[in-house]
């Protein structure tokens, strides 16, 4: 049985309120939520935007127009003179692996690069050839790739050193923000590991990688666990008493907000990029060569694998290709060999290959091949990205028991999930609870304002079990797609 969103009326909900922040790649989102997690209803506000790209790899969002989204945010959603200085705290999230240079009185000097910036690939060979990519690895939870800091730094070093020479501190996109509105660049510990520089079992920057990026440790912000807000400032009176917490990233705050609490619940996030990850006590040990670890906490790790083009992949063949009206139930018919092999890297692929240049490759196109079946196609090969990070994971993660599903995905074409399901071989639970990031937000700061307050239950709809008729023909397809990537995109 589907279970809904629940919303309440701000006269029934339970206080203390928290105000959380999500900053996506396709949106500012913020809202109000009550002290069991549950939204209150007419308090949540969208501001859309976009990234600018570009064929050179390009993904950057100005800094300056995401600070006046979140303000627009903050407007809609504290207007309400019944709130009273209800609201305990405020929390954020954005969307991870963001880079800003800006000069001594905190002023942007460069637009805010998104992980899908690519432009940094060449100083990525440059790094492999100088560091012991595996060593590295061990240390920090991540591999050395356009995402992170290290190889961006060494990038602009060489393309704008006067820009670089005239930055005194690199912060992400939510430290910028905070910094605007409070004057305080608060950093969360997930934030800072997504630079690729954080040592996932200490907490210290790494001194090897800060060298290698050309960094001081006074440039970046130290990072700081959710137990740690910055007290209530000055401003708009519904947040008078307000405390501000350490911006954390979106992948940690949805699997909290799908339900993925610990280390038995794998979540797959299904929004504009996408990602398989699951919650440890502790780091991962043995980490696989493929995936991340990042420290969120002094005493949790998120450990996974992030894919650039999820949503993204969908969208452009929703927009590109005359799809016929009956496209959903293209996914849930049974798989055809005559269905064109895509691998679907629009902007280069994270894990577990981490090949930053790669571009999309549609493979077995014929004079028959319609729009539908290059849809099929572009969704498998969606799925089976995410198979080849789930394999990596299963040696560290084995105790996980299910896979829950969240995002706007799923949500909005829950038929695709039949496909994961097919391909991972394994039953996959649609966690419809919409804004789960947000949510999962707004959990966190909760369980430091109000620990002992019972949470609303998440939302649930179908669990799509794999049809074991078409498990055959997907592990074949599986091994084509291994074939055609090891020739035309592995690193």
């Amino acid at each position: 049985m589907t279970h809904f969103d629940d919303d309440v009326a701000l006269d029934r909900a339970l206080d203390p309120l928290v105000l959380a922040l999500d900053i996506g790649s396709t949106a500012t989102r913020g809202g109000v939520h009550d002290a069991s997690g549950r939204r209150v209803h007419g308090l949540q506000h969208k501001v859309p935007h976009a990234f600018t790209v570009a064929p050179d790899g390009t993904s950057v969002i100005d800094p300056d127009q995401v600070t006046a989204e979140v303000e627009q945010v903050l407007d809609a959603v504290t207007g309400d003179p019944r709130l009273g200085t209800r609201i305990a705290g405020v929390a954020m999230d954005t969307f991870a692996a963001s880079l800003i240079g800006v000069d001594a009185a905190g002023r942007a000097l460069t637009p805010c690069f998104t992980y899908a910036d690519s432009r940094s690939s060449a100083a990525v060979t440059a790094l492999r050839e100088q560091l012991d990519e595996h060593t590295v690895q061990q240390r920090t939870g991540t591999r050395l790739h356009t995402s992170y800091h290290a190889p961006r730094l060494r990038w602009l070093a060489g393309t704008q050193p006067r820009l670089v020479a005239q930055a005194t501190a690199w912060w992400s996109l939510g430290e910028y923000v905070f910094a605007r509105l409070i004057g305080q660049p608060l950093a969360g510990t997930s934030t800072v590991a997504w630079t690729g520089l954080l040592d996932r079992r200490t907490g210290a920057l790494d001194a090897e990688l800060l060298a290698a990026a050309g960094l001081e440790p006074g440039q970046l912000s130290p990072p700081r666990d959710m137990d740690q807000p910055a007290p209530a400032t000055a401003g708009r009176p519904a947040l008078a008493r307000a405390v501000w917490f350490p911006v954390i990233t979106d992948g940690f705050a949805s699997n909290i907000g799908s339900g993925a609490t610990d280390a038995t619940v794998l979540t797959a996030a299904t929004a504009t990029s996408g990602a398989l990850r699951v919650l440890l006590d502790g780091p991962a040990d043995p980490l696989p060569f493929g995936l991340w670890n990042y420290r969120v906490a002094a005493d949790r790790t998120l450990l996974g694998g992030a894919i650039n083009d999820v949503g993204r992949a969908v969208s452009w063949a929703q927009s590109t290709l005359r799809l016929s009206p009956g496209i959903a139930a293209a996914l849930t018919a049974a798989p055809s060999d005559a269905t064109p092999l895509v691998l679907p890297y629009l902007t280069g692929e994270r894990a577990p290959g981490w090949a930053g240049g790669a571009r999309a490759v549609f493979g077995g196109v014929t004079a028959a091949t319609d729009a539908d079946s290059l849809f099929r196609g572009m969704v498998e090969g969606v799925a089976m990205t995410y198979a080849r990070v789930a394999d990596e994971l299963r040696p560290a993660a084995s105790q996980i028991i299910e896979v829950a599903a969240a995002g706007r995905v799923s949500n909005d074409l829950p038929e695709w999930l039949q496909v994961l399901a097919d391909v991972l071989g394994r039953p996959v639970t649609h966690v419809t609870r919409r804004r789960a990031t947000q949510r999962g937000t707004a959990l966190l700061a909760l369980d430091v304002l109000a620990p002992g307050v019972p949470r609303a239950p998440r939302a649930t709809g179908a669990t799509y079990e794999p049809r074991s008729a078409h498990a055959e023909h997907y592990a074949v397809r599986r091994e084509r797609f291994a074939e055609a990537y090891e020739v035309l995109v592995k690193p």
